[in-house]
Formats: C-alpha cells, structure tokens, sequence
C-alpha cells in the first residue's frame, strides 16, 4: 500500500466546529498529515479561515465575510449550533485568522502539511494567503484547492503552487486548457461512485479523495488509488492504516 496522506477536513469537523483553532488543534494531536482549510478575506483585507462566505451557518449571524473588519469577524462565535447544540458555546471559540492557525502551527506541529482552499476567489486573496504561508514556511509543503479554474491557473502560473483541482463539471470558469494548470485532482465519493469516475481516475494525476470517514468508503477510495484521503472523522481511516 502507497504512503497515504491523511487529510482532517476543516480539521476534525465531525468532532468539533469546523475551522476552529480547536477543531485544528484536535486533529492534528490525532496525529493527522494534513489539515485542510478555507480562506476568506475580511473587508480590512485579512485572510480568516471560514467555509461559507456567510456566517450565518456556523455562527448564527448572516453577515457575509468580506463585508466585515477583522474586529467584527472576531466578535462571531462559531460554535456551529445547528450542528452540536450548545456544548461548544461560550467557551471563547472565535474564527482564526490565517496567520494565527500558521503561528499555532509552527510552534507544535512544523511538519504538517496544508491543504488551502481558496473560496474567496480574487489574486488578492491567493496573493495575502502565498505571503502568509511563506513567512511560516509552510508554502513549498502545502496543497492549494479551488472550485475555480481561474484561481487554478494563477496559483500555477503566478507562483508554481501545488494546485488541486476537481472534475470539470463541478469548477466554475473552466476552460478548454484547465486541466493542464492542475498538479493533482480531487474526487468527492459521489464523483468515485459514479460511471464517470474512470474519466477521472485515468488521468494520470495525483488523486485526493474527500470525505471517507468510514471503513468501507476508506477501502473504496484506497482501492481506486487516492494518495490524499480527506475525512471529517479520520478515525476510520487511521484505524485502517494501523495508525491508531
């Protein structure tokens, strides 16, 4: 069996609230490779790590991101009631800034890898985000992502990034030549599943594979080749590679 990088998806997100610092923290003393991520900018231009542009979802306030200083963003809890209740309000959660992840990271785990989803899709953002993971150190090991084609190809071109992109049909300003800006590929289980996965699967790229988080679909994915397993409860994964 291939050395397969072990992904947390918005960190341990089936555990805790997604893109938290705890929910990072968590997965990462789990004993995960990688934390995946998503970066939005505020309106004073700081990358924060959210997965929606609204916070309606996660912290019970429908105000969109890019619409609020970083002073207002960090008065959000996102303790993602919806989802577990109460049993994480009130306990200091706040949204992370990007740098703020990276300085955590640094200190206690210099060796995990990044998985950055750029969802705010402007140069802007890909370019504060870049300078951030340079100055940690954590650029020339991290995985770049994006549901848009255009992000894809300025990543690659403008700074060689190590670019993820998925399926055509689920990218936004795909173009003819898209697939030639990609250095790897993500497939969602529904995408592996499907009569058109093969399509996929041969491309010869790098496969990263999201969200197994039981054994059964781990098998599936480690069987059709994945290098990256992403999960929102990595134990089924670790358990099935003698991890845990």
């Amino acid at each position: 069996m291939k050395n397969i990088v072990v992904e947390g998806h918005r960190g341990w997100a089936a555990k805790y609230p997604e893109n938290t610092m705890l929910s990072y923290i968590k997965a990462m003393e789990l004993g995960v490779d990688a934390i995946e991520f998503d970066v939005w900018l505020t309106s004073d231009k700081v990358p924060v790590l959210m997965h929606d542009g609204n916070a309606a979802r996660t912290c019970g306030v429908a105000k969109l991101i890019s619409e609020m200083t970083l002073a207002e963003v960090k008065e959000l809890e996102p303790c993602y009631r919806e989802k577990f209740g109460d049993e994480f309000a009130g306990q200091g959660l706040q949204v992370p800034t990007l740098e703020e992840l990276l300085q955590y990271c640094k200190e206690h785990h210099p060796t995990i890898k990044l998985g950055v989803e750029i969802k705010e899709y402007t140069e802007e953002n890909v370019d504060l985000t870049v300078a951030l993971l340079k100055k940690y150190g954590f650029f020339d090991t991290c995985y770049f992502y994006a549901f848009n084609a255009r992000i894809i190809k300025y990543l690659n071109t403008r700074y060689n990034g190590r670019t993820m992109g998925y399926p055509d049909l689920l990218m936004q300003e795909f173009e003819a030549d898209s697939y030639s800006y990609y250095k790897e590929i993500g497939i969602s289980l529904k995408v592996a599943r499907s009569e058109a996965a093969e399509l996929f699967l041969s491309k010869g790229l790098p496969m990263h594979f999201y969200c197994a988080d039981n054994e059964e679909d781990v098998k599936m994915c480690i069987e059709k080749g994945a290098d990256l397993i992403t999960a929102n409860d990595p134990i089924a994964l670790m358990k099935y590679l003698g991890r845990l």
